[in-house]
């Protein structure tokens, strides 16, 4: 076996060791239960003077999907255990909150991804919930506006722009090297969660999993959680709860092209052609709630028919990309969307968010869901060039008091041509163009090599360890000129060719059940300078990204 092989079984091994031995999340809950629920400011400006608001109710009991997910077998079987969880968790403790909603004749939506209501009530409603012993708090569901990019001028929107064969952003970081191997995301499922996709646009009905090649069937393929008017204008050119994907902005027709698009007749625009993709509408023109962002997600976990029932996790994606944020701008909570990504990270679904357009300053990166750890968060680069677009947000993460280090990676941003609505190309510069390249690489990553297929921590290391590794002189963050990873550029930009030599190199042989125990010998705690830790795996030392990880994931590196 080699050291790079022995690596990554330590890594996979310690990484369920030391899940399996976090405290239970219900011990913390329970006990904070003893206390009123905190009110969010904003619910109650809304609420004031006899006012009607959204907001959410976030129950005190939350599965512990991390123990969930250690449970499984394997991989692939981490879906059910955490979807059984959460429903379990939520079938137990959401009745008698929804009698008490029922009671006040309140509007409301449940929720099992998160422990939580989506409800729209008055200042009574707040106040009940609030006093409630099973409720930790109540945050807002205020609708917000998402800046989104929009066409460059002069690019072509009705007509097809002439191809470039494969377009420069797809092979700058690769892609075609690994579909010259057999590699094109064969077998995998993206998920775009944005303004919806036009699913019938030529570079992607084709890898629409709803289709057939004759007849199309969305269910488990389409869900639109935009379910009434939130934009203000009364309408909206897709109606609402549509059982047919539709865009209404053009958005997230090109965040999917980017990602796995190709029409077969010269316009590659995507990173992973042979994958298909499933979407999700969360935004009404571009205004959005945390509660639609958070539905999507529960789609993800575990699509479901267009009722919405039949919830099904075998049918859940490999890679989210997410291309908005909730900008505090809107006054967002800053983690309203952190449980809702930490359980899919368990269900193992890599999740790609834009960093956010507020560059070039530092500490820019402050919006759910970019800011959380638990998303792999994506900068942008310029036009054929690896320099940082001047637009793309930086960190470190200040808004939370986390000086959490941020973005992830960087990835191609500016000028990036792909599918528009309705039947055109156009050429778009942000974020959002970005973390799709991300999704798009882990689809021919996981195709590739199927034994790292849904470890997204081991995944995300491989893509931090394997990228152009870029260096600012910014200073963002107390950066030095030299230091990778930094707030500028993440650990650089992403390289898939390079990830996949040394996944190659490094996927387990015979399954992780079968290797030794480990001892780890960490070392010493004095931030994240020192990444790698020393892992002895039967008499054998190795470097593994393990003891990183485990402060990052569980707060410490801890002797077996």
């Amino acid at each position: 076996m080699s050291v790079q092989r022995l690596a990554l079984a330590a890594f996979l091994v310690l990484a369920s060791t030391l899940a399996g031995a976090m405290v239970c999340r219900h011990a913390a809950d329970e006990a904070s239960a003893q206390t009123a629920a905190s009110i969010d400011a904003q619910v109650l400006e809304d609420t004031a003077g006899g006012g009607t608001g959204h907001f959410l109710v976030v129950l005190v009991p939350q599965a512990d999907t991390r123990q969930a997910a250690d449970a499984a077998r394997h991989f692939e079987a981490r879906g059910h255990s955490v979807v059984e969880a959460l429903r379990w968790e939520a079938k137990a403790s959401q009745p008698a909150v929804g009698a008490a909603l029922d009671a006040f004749g309140a509007r409301y939506r449940a929720y099992w991804i998160v422990n939580a209501f989506a409800v729209e009530g008055g200042r009574a409603v707040v106040e009940a919930m609030a006093a409630r012993p099973d409720v930790a708090a109540i945050e807002s569901d205020r609708a917000f506006q998402v800046d989104l990019e929009r066409p460059t001028a002069g690019s072509a929107v009705v007509a097809p722009l002439a191809p470039s064969a494969i377009e420069w952003n797809v092979s700058w970081i690769n892609a075609p090297a690994m579909w010259a191997q057999g590699y094109t995301g064969q077998g995998q499922i993206l998920a775009n969660a944005d303004t919806g996709v036009r699913w019938e646009h030529p570079a992607l009905k084709s890898h629409y999993r709803g289709w057939n090649g004759s007849t199309a069937d969305h269910n488990y393929n389409w869900w639109d959680a935009i379910h009434s008017d939130i934009s203000g204008n009364g309408s909206n050119p897709c109606g609402f709860s549509s059982p047919v994907p539709c865009d209404d902005s053009g958005h997230g027709t090109h965040t999917t092209g980017t990602a796995v698009g190709d029409d077969g007749a010269g316009n590659q625009v995507g990173v992973a052609p042979g994958a298909a993709w499933i979407a999700c509408r969360n935004m009404d023109e571009g205004v959005g709630r945390p509660s639609t962002y958070i539905e999507c997600m529960q789609f993800f976990m575990a699509p479901t028919d267009l009722n919405g029932q039949n919830p099904d996790p075998n049918r859940r994606p490999h890679a989210v990309g997410n291309s908005y944020i909730c900008p505090p701008v809107e006054l967002c909570e800053a983690h309203s969307l952190q449980t809702a990504l930490e359980n899919l990270r368990a269900a193992g679904v890599f999740m790609a968010a834009s960093a956010g357009n507020s560059g070039p300053g530092c500490s820019t990166i402050d919006s759910p869901p970019a800011l959380e750890d638990s998303a792999i968060t994506v900068g942008a680069t310029g036009f054929q060039t690896d320099v940082i677009a001047s637009y793309s947000s930086r960190g470190p993460v200040t808004v939370d008091g986390s000086n959490r280090r941020k973005p992830d990676l960087v990835a191609p941003g500016s000028a990036v041509r792909s599918s528009y609505p309705p039947e055109g190309y156009a050429t778009l510069s942000g974020t959002s163009m970005a973390s799709p390249h991300v999704a798009g690489a882990v689809l021919l990553l996981w195709s590739a090599v199927p034994s790292i297929s849904r470890a997204v921590d081991f995944t995300e290391f491989l893509l931090g360890q394997t990228a152009m590794h870029l260096t600012s002189d910014q200073g963002c963050g107390g950066d030095s000129s030299s230091q990778v990873p930094n707030n500028v550029y993440g650990h650089g930009r992403i390289d898939v060719l390079a990830a996949y030599g040394y996944a190659s190199q490094s996927a387990p042989v015979g399954g992780i059940a079968e290797l030794p125990e480990l001892e780890i010998d960490p070392m010493a705690d004095s931030g994240e300078a020192a990444i790698p830790c020393t892992v002895v795996v039967a008499g054998v030392v190795v470097v593994a990204a393990s003891a990183w990880y485990a402060r990052r994931r569980w707060g410490t590196a801890r002797s077996l």
